[in-house]
């Protein structure tokens, strides 16, 4: 058989058109005439590029364009990478476009959660001072360790539907009101969950949380909705605790080696004051002296108030 036509049918078969095509127009909608060299002239009806624009400067076929939009054709590699220059797409979002064209590698055959969960608590349990947690490939919360408890709140506390990461940051008031510069990071994790899920495809589980999401926070539909990726990347954050402290924090994200599409994801403290402050938050929550924050979080209704989405 020929290796193109294999490979073509290869990408129909794993490709996602309906999420492709949603993924394109978002992008299309986001990008301005002036991006791409073109005058603003006159009152334009379509925010963003026309499709004829887009397929003009990507030296497609409109009607070609329309479909692939409209989730009713795959497309090549070729075609593909022309269009993502011109919606000036980031390295994140152009693989994430050819896993969802069925282009990437099919994801690793998942392996035993469970047994993947036991091999890394050890490890979450040495840092005492490090909030950490164990990720499944749907962001749900598996294993994590004292100190995140202590410095955020027990997932223990949640009910499994919504013990999961996308969850806590738009829901948990320990997380929500606690962390300092909370929408860039919510945004950020949210994005990194898009891509890493884009590669399996919204599976049952991966539609449940959506569906939870819009369920919980239809004020922050926006952000469900929204065809942006990126990875997650290493960066400072920080804690602002009950009694006014900050508390600094690096995060750091790794995949295990036996499970690589779960996610373990590390706060470690920047300065030995933080590592100092972490240490009495772990040691008077063993004692018993301050209730995990957000462990009342038990239920969504009624739901806790949300900031304003800017």
């Amino acid at each position: 058989m020929n290796s193109a036509h294999s490979e073509e049918e290869h990408a129909a078969a794993s490709a996602h058109p309906k999420e492709l095509g949603a993924f394109l127009r978002a992008h299309r909608e986001r990008r301005r005439p002036e991006d791409v060299g073109l005058p603003r002239t006159g009152r334009r009806r379509t925010p963003g590029l026309r499709r004829e624009e887009l397929a003009a400067l990507s030296g497609v076929g409109v009607a070609w364009y329309t479909w692939l939009e409209q989730g009713r054709v795959v497309s090549s590699k070729k075609v593909l990478e022309a269009v993502a220059r011109t919606l000036g797409l980031d390295a994140a979002s152009y693989r994430h476009l050819l896993a969802l064209a069925g282009h990437l590698p099919p994801a690793p055959r998942e392996t035993e959660h469970d047994a993947v969960v036991r091999r890394t608590r050890p490890l979450l349990d040495s840092w005492e001072t490090s909030p950490a947690v164990l990720l499944d490939c749907r962001f749900d919360i598996t294993a994590w360790n004292a100190a995140y408890t202590a410095v955020w709140s027990d997932p223990a506390q949640l009910p499994p539907a919504r013990r999961n990461l996308m969850w806590c940051m738009a829901g948990d008031p320990a997380i929500r009101d606690g962390l300092k510069d909370w929408e860039p990071v919510a945004r950020a994790v949210l994005a990194h969950f898009r891509a890493q899920t884009a590669r399996r495809g919204t599976d049952r589980r991966t539609q449940e949380v959506y569906e939870v999401l819009r369920a919980d926070f239809p004020e922050l539909a926006e952000w469900w909705e929204c065809q942006g990726v990126d990875d997650l990347t290493s960066r400072e954050v920080t804690a602002v605790l009950p009694g006014g402290d900050a508390l600094h924090l690096a995060l750091s994200a790794f995949h295990p080696v036996d499970d690589p599409e779960a996610l373990v994801l590390v706060q470690a403290p920047v300065s030995e004051a933080d590592r100092q402050l972490v240490a009495r938050l772990v040691q008077g929550r063993a004692r018993g002296e301050r209730p995990a924050p957000g462990c009342e979080v038990v239920t969504i209704s009624p739901r806790p108030p949300m900031r304003r989405v800017g």
